[in-house]
């Protein structure tokens, strides 16, 4: 028996080794945010040895520092001097001026003369008509409306409440006009999309405050300058959100609509805009929001109504009367709020329901009109137009007692707690002013090389340039160590508020029932202005810089949670299955799969977090902030106009830093 023998392969070639390739997937150095980082980590090896010999390691130089203080003064002393005779004014802005002047005073004449009585029975057929007249809707917002202006009446500010119903009423018409035109342009053409972006991005991170000042000066104290900066501050929404719409809308419906044969305007009327209408009531409803917040605010230069009665209880500590005028001005948000949500859940619904015909379209807007003038004329005839005083409740005497109870038992000498002003104090020492002398204390040029170094891992190179160019020009304007005091509140605000907001997003997505519970006290504190806020914090808190973070947190608060909550409630019920079935705990579930994959939403609550606490850091100038809100207060009460723009110029360059550096490719930023 042979054997048949096999020759043996040869052996394999020994390859030389090779060096591992920069560019080779899986090398250090293909990964994408060391690919970012190399260039600038190269410029920056160039750059700061030469920054630190030219111009120090400390605060910024005075060398790169350019004065705009005295300009803005010469071009606040120009206007004053040439106020009467220049034909700018004479021609435009003093008609601009008595057109607002007369729009307000026509409808809030309108209002006190028509009566109590009217107004409510308007009020409430106009909510009863859009929830329905035949709907469990129509009733309850019929019922929410009669509340709600009858306890502006009870409280003793009736006349208040429409004051600022007045100037509502014309600063959302003319923003949601303004607002929808421009969304218009910016949703029909990308170049001016592009244009509008950065003019709507001002005009919402600048604080109210900061253009109140330019604005008196040109149309002085009163009801237009309110007027005007209303509509600036809430004409963005509804452009924004009617860009977005238009641009949304379904690509086969509008080259069915192209495809049989029809014009782009009839494209615009029949097809764009219908499909778009639910991102345009939105937009409506977060410009009334926005407009009832600027409201308030802009009683500092004369606009009256309830916002003039919060500040003037503020002013004095009158925590009662402050109350009085607040619970309104919540009311009023209230009722605002549900009728245009109930609006846009009637329109995503359709058509109406078979045989009620008659209770829908004009039939039912007649029937609500013919009501309403009825009503109006038999109250009018019978009862008299002022709210009677007899039925007038005071409840400013025992919120006063109750406060001073809390400020004795809370605020001060809790056993081993301390009580709330004792935190405030310890927050302040432990926490701010730490932060602040840390932030002064480093270098210029790594605080800037630092905001660029995160908005590149954020945003990319456009952003990192941003980021970059907006902090150095905080230091350019000369308002760089006021600059660092305002931002080391933002950042303490920001930690506080997400910390918070994230437990509880958390908790209440886990918890149908906390949620139900949270829901009712959120929508309240979404609704209520920047300047209630002030109101509970003084009592516990006392006026200071902690003051201020703790009304920035609770004034945040509410955004991020709801965000939270939104974004771990999308996660994919499958998903979260597979891992209760694979014997994850709840802390994995949350911590290994809901966190990861509405890991957008919560950048999303991160970014929407700094925009907000930023801008009632701000407010807290009122309540003893400091640096930057103080400035822009005190410019605007001593008509400083070099120090109040300069600060709030420097307010929207840090919300421009803080944005870039928060906010991821392609995500989004939405409105309070």
């Amino acid at each position: 028996m042979s054997t048949v023998l096999t020759p043996a392969p040869p052996p394999a070639p020994v390859e030389p080794a090779k060096e591992p390739d920069a560019a080779e997937p899986g090398s250090v150095l293909h990964r994408p945010w060391v690919r970012r980082l190399l260039p600038l980590g190269i410029a920056a090896a160039v750059l700061i040895p030469l920054a630190a010999v030219l111009w120090g390691s400390g605060t910024w130089p005075s060398e790169l520092t350019v004065d705009v203080r005295t300009p803005l003064d010469h071009a606040y002393t120009w206007v004053v001097t040439n106020r009467e005779t220049n034909p700018v004014f004479l021609y435009f802005l003093l008609h601009l001026s008595n057109w607002s002047d007369s729009s307000v005073t026509w409808m809030t004449d309108l209002l006190e003369t028509a009566g109590w009585f009217p107004v409510i029975a308007a009020a409430v057929l106009l909510s009863w008509r859009i929830g329905g007249l035949r709907d469990r809707r129509g009733l309850k917002l019929a019922g929410v409306t009669f509340a709600a202006f009858a306890v502006c009446g009870l409280l003793g500010m009736w006349e208040a409440t429409m004051e600022t119903l007045a100037l509502m009423a014309v600063a959302v018409a003319v923003s949601a006009v303004l607002g929808a035109l421009l969304g218009l342009g910016g949703g029909l053409s990308d170049r001016f999309g592009r244009i509008l972006r950065p003019v709507l991005d001002t005009m919402q991170i600048m604080p109210a405050f900061a253009y109140l000042l330019p604005l008196v000066l040109l149309f002085g104290i009163g009801v237009p300058s309110a007027l005007i900066a209303t509509i600036i501050y809430a004409a963005p929404p509804m452009a924004r959100l009617t860009s977005l719409g238009l641009r949304g809308a379904d690509p086969s419906v509008m080259e069915a609509a192209k495809s049989l044969g029809t014009s782009p305007v009839q494209r615009l009327l029949t097809a764009r805009l219908p499909l778009a209408r639910k991102e345009i009531l939105l937009g409506l409803n977060q410009t009334i929001m926005m407009a009832l917040s600027m409201v308030t605010i802009a009683a500092v230069i004369g606009a009256g109504g309830l916002g003039e009665e919060v500040f003037r209880a503020l002013s004095t500590v009158d925590v009662g009367g402050a109350l009085a005028a607040g619970i309104p001005i919540v009311l009023l948000a209230v009722w605002l709020d549900r009728s245009t949500a109930v609006a846009g859940e009637r329109l995503s619904e359709g058509a109406a329901p078979a045989g009620s015909s008659w209770l829908h379209g004009r039939r039912a807007w007649a029937v609500a009109a013919g009501s309403g003038a009825v009503l109006g004329v038999v109250g009018w005839r019978l009862l008299i137009a002022r709210w009677p005083e007899a039925w007038e409740v005071n409840i400013a005497p025992p919120v006063n007692d109750a406060v001073g109870w809390f400020t004795g038992h809370l605020a001060e000498g809790v056993p081993v707690l301390g009580g709330t002003r004792t935190w405030a104090d310890n927050f302040t020492i432990w926490v701010l002013d730490p932060l602040r002398d840390g932030l002064t204390g480093v270098p210029w040029w790594l605080l800037v090389l630092l905001a660029a170094v995160l908005a590149l891992l954020a945003g990319g190179w456009g952003a990192m340039t941003t980021a970059a160019l907006a902090m150095a020009g905080v230091g350019v304007i000369g308002v760089w160590t006021n600059s660092l005091d305002t931002l080391s509140q933002a950042i303490a605000g920001v930690v506080v508020t997400l910390v918070l907001g994230f437990l509880i997003g958390v908790a209440a997505a886990r918890l149908p029932l906390l949620e139900r519970m949270l829901r009712p006290v959120l929508d309240t504190m979404q609704t209520l202005p920047q300047f209630i806020y002030l109101i509970p914090v003084v009592a516990l808190f006392n006026v200071g810089r902690s003051a201020a973070v703790a009304a920035a947190v609770l004034y945040a608060l509410p955004a991020v949670v709801r965000i939270t909550v939104q974004g771990l409630k999308q996660v994919d019920a499958a998903t979260l299955e597979a891992a209760r079935s694979m014997g994850a705990s709840a802390f994995q579930q949350i911590r290994q799969v809901q966190v990861p994959l509405a890991r957008p939403a919560l950048m999303l609550a991160l970014n929407q977090g700094v925009v907000l606490v930023l801008a009632m850091v701000i407010v807290g100038g009122f309540v003893g902030s400091g640096a930057l809100g103080y400035d822009v207060v005190y410019g605007l009460q001593k008509s400083q106009l070099g120090v109040g723009l300069s600060a709030g110029v420097a307010i929207v360059l840090l919300g421009l830093v803080l944005d870039r550096t928060t906010q991821r490719p392609g995500g989004k930023t939405g409105t309070r």
